[in-house]
């Protein structure tokens, strides 16, 4: 099954307040897939054993969901970044991991490519990725560079018609599973951020492997590890763009990638809300329903408020970006605002189910632990309030 077909054109994509048919369409479709494929038990064994969950992403694949925004020419279901939004959006109110694992492929890699590559570079590698077959991953930060771009150590020397890259990215998404990764790397140091470039590299190529993975707080059935590049020997032609210009590149994807971790954020504090909800109604003190108090109906109305001013903010970005419009401020913003409230609502779920919070039996300590990430992945707050000042002051 797609989630594209004849019978299901793409809408337009201006964001009003009412979800599209299309937008509905795909919440219903992941909310039915959810029931059958992420229950509960399923979810909490990936989590405890940092399994990574290779027969459903198959299956998302099989709807369409790893190449949600990419062209039909090139194997993708031909959406914008409404749909995506929603659909990184429901599979995150049941399993963040699983939303970020599709976040990351989309967004980040396989955008990369589609963004920036040849026609040839697209052909050849856009569809395994949108179809699922493989999955693609995407290095910027290293060991000794996080936010800033310019300290990165790895590099990429012209070797004839070849490249050799030398370097550690540390914190990528999808490191071992990733059949590929776009990969950032200084070609002149002396030129600082504009001296860096970005390539292709495929799994298997000599001096390319995945180095350690991360033993994570939360969204611990995403893989999350290094990838090493040692005297790693490419094709020319591998390169994406233009030389020295990889930075600008990056900064276009992460526009694109925050706006996916607000969806990510948006998703996993709706779940928190929602098993808050039927608990204070299930939980009995004192001889009624907690929700009865009014303290726990204050909690639940403050989540609830902050949630749907967050998905104002994450809906204006993505209908913004289905319209060609530059969205950094707007993206950061929502990927602030909606991190942030992710982690407020999360805390004050673990409050309103008490010691039972605390308690990997119930929902609400696993997006406890899991959306603390999302104030920090693509760019922490602390950026993101540095992207919005700068672009407040032009």
């Amino acid at each position: 099954m797609s989630v594209v077909s004849p019978e299901n054109p793409v809408q337009s994509s201006g964001f009003g307040f009412a979800p599209t048919e299309n937008q509905k369409m795909i919440s219903e479709m992941i909310r039915s897939f959810a029931a059958r494929e992420m229950t509960p038990e399923k979810v909490m064994q990936y989590d405890e054993a940092q399994q990574f969950p290779h027969e459903l992403i198959l299956k998302l694949g099989e709807l369409g969901l790893l190449g949600i925004i990419f062209p039909e020419e090139y194997g993708g279901a031909g959406f914008g970044y409404l749909e995506y939004v929603t659909a990184v959006e429901e599979l995150s109110k049941v399993d963040g991991s699983v939303g970020i694992t599709v976040a990351a492929h989309n967004s980040l890699g396989t955008n990369h490519l589609f963004q920036f590559g040849t026609d040839a570079q697209k052909r050849k590698y856009i569809p395994g990725l949108a179809g699922g077959k493989e999955l693609a991953a995407w290095g910027l930060t290293e060991p000794s560079s996080g936010s800033d771009a310019a300290g990165m150590l790895s590099t990429a020397i012209k070797d004839g018609d070849h490249w050799i890259l030398n370097g550690t990215k540390n914190f990528i998404t999808n490191s071992h599973t990733g059949s590929l990764a776009v990969v950032l790397a200084m070609t002149d140091r002396a030129q600082g951020n504009h001296g860096i470039s970005a390539f292709v590299i495929e799994k298997g190529t000599p001096g390319f492997s995945a180095g350690k993975k991360e033993n994570k707080l939360g969204l611990r059935a995403s893989e999350t590890g290094q990838l090493v590049m040692d005297n790693c020997r490419i094709p020319y032609e591998n390169l994406l763009g233009n030389v020295n210009e990889g930075f600008k590149q990056a900064m276009k994807i992460l526009d694109g990638g925050r706006i996916s971790i607000a969806a990510l954020a948006l998703g996993m504090a709706e779940g928190a809300l929602e098993a808050s909800i039927k608990y204070s109604k299930e939980r009995k003190q004192f001889g009624k329903p907690i929700s009865d108090f009014q303290a726990i109906q204050f909690k639940l109305a403050d989540m609830a408020t902050e949630i749907e001013a967050a998905k104002l903010l994450t809906m204006r970005a993505a209908a913004m970006k289905d319209e060609g419009k530059n969205t950094t401020k707007e993206s950061s913003m929502a990927k602030l605002y909606a991190s942030e409230v992710s982690v407020r609502v999360a805390s004050e779920a673990v409050q309103i189910f008490g010691g039972y919070g605390y308690i990997k039996e119930f929902p609400v300590e696993k997006f406890y632990r899991d959306v603390k990430l999302c104030t920090i992945g693509e760019g922490t707050s602390e950026i993101q309030r540095v992207v919005i000042a700068k672009n407040l002051m032009k």
